[in-house]
């Protein structure tokens, strides 16, 4: 058996990974927002959740499904050989027919034909992510080349940002630039695959084994994608950009949470799979009970903080114009612990064991939920409307899992660290608090109110030997000690 990458490793690349995606639209959103405006940032943000929709018509649920099929046939090269055509070739198919139904939609649709360009431009994302093959790369685990490949992009479209984003008619610019930091790396992707395949023909090809395994994925992904972009599209055709542009506001601190949350999640799932195909259940429950104590311990304070400065964390990210995106961001944080424990529930637990049946039914229930709430809501509400759905959509997932895998989880959850976490979260409450009288830029607010919050709350939490934080703490003395030493 080839030998096994660090999971440590692999959770510090994805993680840089997932938040490289969310970073560089927060490093460059506070200078957009102020040249595009609300109305300027909305166009974008519902053109990206429309098209989203194609996309993942287009992947068919591949990216999930291709993971744990590379990972269980990687020590094959010719197996995962074939695997990687099979699934490729169903991918750029389903990419044509995708791109067929957005060609008729822009033709016919009134209310896309006035931002066709922008529409078309951001489209790209549906090739860029059938050639990328990205399933493949995560499947064998290489998480260091695809991390630095796609920050090196980013790097590349961060500049162009700045250099060419002036007026607020450029949106179209800033769509282009977004989809070129997010899916362009991909390319390389393709090139570098051959590093890990054979990129001839190797025949012997059977898709008919993906086709119900790739459909119950596809049934998956578009329940997700349904109640994770359905707010802003139904905010996009029920109010207005300008309502759109406060949603996505709110939207961009919880999403860079959410990927530091979902991390280790991602990293585990190709490990997960190996440990099912080899029988290793002992290995299985051993990371589950890690991951699910780590959600509890990362997610509860980065949730509550910003609820607590939401109206900080707002200003400084977008200027004073995006005042109408603060309570949206307070109702949609606790959706950051709900979605980081559905995120093990279901991707590192439910799907290796071949259970994803369940991971769909559960987002099935998310997405009526929130169709159901939107609808009542928006016309209210409006960008608060949206939030409160995808807080009761992610709840209604998390409680469908939690039910059918609670045999097996209910004595991992009774040994969670509740206490400790409460009382920590309350005391750096008390200790930060009193920041937001201080009469200074929200920028200032925030770097001491953090300080304090996280510094009290992860004080707290080592003095009384909570484990998570005492391995983290031991991994940093390490790593210390071998920087000095070298």
């Amino acid at each position: 058996m080839p030998k096994q990458k660090s999971i440590k490793k692999n959770f510090i690349m994805n993680a840089i990974l997932t938040m490289s995606q969310f970073i560089f639209p927060l490093i460059t959103f506070p200078y957009v927002s102020r040249i595009l405006l609300p109305v300027g940032t909305g166009k974008v943000s519902f053109a990206t959740s429309l098209i989203s929709y194609f996309t993942m018509f287009a992947q068919l649920g591949i990216p999930t499904y291709g993971i744990r099929r590379c990972a269980q046939a990687r020590d094959d090269k010719m197996e995962l050989t074939r695997v990687t055509h099979e699934l490729f070739f169903i991918n750029l198919v389903m990419s044509g027919v995708a791109y067929a139904i957005l060609f008729l939609a822009l033709a016919f649709v009134p209310r896309l034909q006035g931002d066709r360009t922008l529409y078309l431009v951001v489209s790209l994302n549906i090739i860029f992510t059938c050639v990328g093959i990205d399933w493949l790369y995560q499947g064998l685990e290489e998480y260091t080349y695809i991390t630095v490949r796609s920050i090196i992009f980013k790097a590349i479209a961060l500049v162009a940002m700045f250099a060419f984003i002036h007026q607020k008619s450029d949106y179209v610019i800033y769509g282009g630039i977004s989809i070129f930091a997010a899916s362009a790396s991909n390319i390389l992707n393709f090139i570098n695959a051959r590093k890990h395949i054979y990129m001839r023909p190797v025949g012997g090809y059977r898709l008919r084994r993906h086709l119900k395994p790739v459909l119950v994925f596809f049934a998956m992904s578009v329940a997700t994608t349904v109640y994770t972009n359905l707010d802003t599209v139904m905010l996009g055709f029920m109010k207005t950009d300008t309502d759109v542009g406060y949603y996505n506001a709110a939207v961009k601190i919880k999403s860079i949470l959410v990927s530091i949350v979902t991390s280790l999640g991602a990293v585990l799932l190709p490990r997960a799979s190996y440990y099912v195909e080899q029988g290793d259940f002992s290995n299985l429950r051993r990371i589950s009970k890690k991951a699910l104590n780590f959600v509890l311990v990362i997610a509860c304070p980065l949730a509550l903080y910003f609820i607590l400065f939401a109206k900080e964390g707002i200003r400084f990210l977008s200027g004073p114009a995006y005042g109408g995106a603060v309570l949206p961001m307070q109702w949609i944080q606790p959706t950051i612990i709900f979605i980081g424990l559905t995120n093990i529930l279901g991707l590192q637990i439910l799907v290796p064991l071949g259970k994803e049946k369940y991971v769909l039914y559960s987002e099935i229930a998310g997405a009526i939920t929130d169709f159901a709430i939107n609808w009542f809501l928006i016309p209210r509400l409006a960008s608060t409307g949206a939030s409160i759905g995808t807080l009761a959509a992610e709840f209604v997932v998390l409680v469908v899992q939690y039910y059918v895998l609670r045999k097996e989880v209910t004595p991992i959850f009774k040994k969670l660290p509740y206490g400790k976490v409460i009382i920590a979260l309350g005391l750096a409450s008390l200790a930060s608090l009193w920041t937001k009288r201080l009469s200074v830029h929200a920028f200032f607010i925030l770097v001491i109110s953090v300080v304090l919050f996280m510094g009290i709350y992860a004080l707290f939490l080592f003095i009384t030997k909570e484990p998570m934080m005492q391995e983290i703490v031991a991994t940093l003395k390490n790593k210390l000690k071998r920087s000095r030493s070298n």
